[in-house]
């Protein structure tokens, strides 16, 4: 029995995933209905920011409005987070965890705990995800707002950030292998 039938979560055998070409083409048609649907393509970052800067208009409001990147989000006391954005990123964690149980693949788990040690596995996993987040914000998008929804209307810099994004996965993949 593998691990993911002797979970806590599951009951039955975990139904296999999609083909590829499958997902593809269903995400194809979600970025196509999202830019019909909203006029805005997919992404993730911006939730993020939008939620820094209804903490930050909490916390301390004179200085989240003198910010020149949160400022405008929180102009005249405007709560960020009913933008669209943060909608599309409730829907998609409440979608992958109703198909996650759906599909019979619901666990909790730590990828490469045996090999690496849990302290040390989260830690990076927290390093990396700050990274990440730093990179996103830097390059004005994640892989789904930069990557997918920028390839989708022929942008270059999508093109050059996808090259760069491969290309920077492989090497870290190499230096960190194991955790």
């Amino acid at each position: 029995m593998n691990d993911i039938e002797t979970s806590d979560f599951c009951i039955r055998p975990p139904r296999p995933f999609w083909p590829a070409w499958l997902a593809g083409l269903a995400l194809g048609a979600v970025l196509l209905l999202t830019f019909v649907w909203t006029g805005h393509g997919l992404g993730a970052t911006g939730a993020t920011t939008r939620l820094t800067a209804a903490i930050g208009q909490t916390v301390a409001p004179v200085a989240t409005q003198a910010n020149g990147y949160l400022g405008p989000m929180v102009e005249g006391g405007v709560n960020p987070l009913p933008g669209w954005i943060s909608w599309q990123v409730l829907g998609v964690a409440l979608g992958a965890l109703a198909s996650a149980w759906q599909a019979g693949r619901l666990r909790v788990q730590l990828d490469g705990q045996r090999s690496v040690g849990s302290a040390r596995r989260l830690a990076a996993a927290f390093g990396g995800g700050l990274m990440a987040g730093f990179g996103a914000r830097v390059a004005a998008g994640c892989t789904s707002g930069l990557g997918l929804s920028g390839a989708a209307t022929l942008g270059l810099s999508a093109f050059v950030f996808l090259g760069v994004f491969f290309a920077v996965g492989i090497l870290a993949s190499r230096l960190v292998k194991g955790i």
